[in-house]
C-alpha cells in the first residue's frame, strides 16, 4: 500500500517538477540567444550574412518552442511512474541547446547543423521512451486503447530527418560554405521546424477533442 502511494504521489507531483526544470533550461537558452543577438552587430546591416544570422536564430527560437510544446503535452496527456532518467532528460536537452546556441554564426554553421541533428534525435528518443512507459500504466488505457504500439515505420521519417540534417551539417562543415548552399539549408530546416509544431498542434488538439 505504501508503494502505490508513493508510486500515486510521484505521478501528480512530477510534471510540475519537470516542467519547472524545463522552463529554467529554456529561459538560459533564450538568455543566452538576445545575449549573442545583443552583441552581433552583423545581423544589423543589409548583408546575405544577416539574412543567414536571422535565419539561425528563427530556427533556434522554433526548435525552443518545439521542445516546450513536446514536453508539456507529454505530462499533460499522459501519466507514469518516473524514473531518476527523466529528471535527467531536461539537463541533457539543455547541454545540447547551449551547445547548439554557442555555434550560432556563419562560421560554425556545419557544426550547428550537427548538433541540431543530435537534437532532433534526443527528442524524439525522449518522446518514445515517455510514450512507451505511460502505455505500460493504467492511467492512460484510454488513450492507448485505440493507438497501436509503434513499429519501425513510425520512426522512419525521424530517422530521415536526423540522417538528413545531420549529412547537411557534415557537408557545409567540410566545404566551409557560407552561400547559397547554406541559406537552402536553414529555409529547409526553419520550414521543418515550423511544420513540426504544426503537426504537434494538430496531433494535440485531436487527442483533446477527438478520440
Amino acid at each position: 500500500m505504501a508503494d502505490n502511494q508513493t508510486s500515486r504521489r510521484a505521478k501528480v507531483n512530477f510534471p510540475t517538477v519537470l516542467l519547472t526544470l524545463l522552463s529554467i533550461v529554456q529561459a538560459l537558452a533564450v538568455e543566452l540567444m538576445w545575449t549573442y543577438l545583443s552583441t552581433q552587430t552583423d545581423l544589423y546591416s543589409w548583408s546575405f550574412i544577416a539574412v543567414l544570422g536571422w535565419l539561425q536564430l528563427g530556427a533556434n527560437l522554433m526548435g525552443i518552442l518545439l521542445l516546450w510544446l513536446i514536453y508539456s503535452d507529454l505530462v499533460l496527456r499522459f501519466s507514469w511512474v518516473p524514473r531518476t532518467i527523466d529528471a535527467i532528460f531536461p539537463f541533457l536537452v539543455g547541454i545540447l541547446e547551449f551547445a547548439q546556441i554557442s555555434t550560432l554564426g556563419s562560421e560554425q554553421i556545419g557544426l550547428w547543423f550537427m548538433l541540431l541533428s543530435i537534437l532532433f534525435a534526443a527528442m524524439a528518443w525522449i518522446s518514445q521512451t515517455t510514450k512507451k512507459r505511460a502505455r505500460q500504466d493504467d492511467d492512460n488505457r484510454d488513450f492507448f486503447a485505440n493507438v497501436s504500439p509503434a513499429t519501425g515505420r513510425d520512426y522512419a521519417m525521424s530517422i530521415f530527418l536526423v540522417v538528413l540534417l545531420l549529412l547537411v551539417g557534415v557537408g557545409l562543415w567540410l566545404s566551409e560554405n557560407r552561400g547559397w548552399w547554406a541559406f537552402t539549408a536553414l529555409l529547409v530546416a526553419t520550414t521543418m521546424l515550423a511544420n513540426q509544431i504544426r503537426l504537434n498542434h494538430a496531433f494535440t488538439q485531436r487527442s483533446y477533442h477527438g478520440a
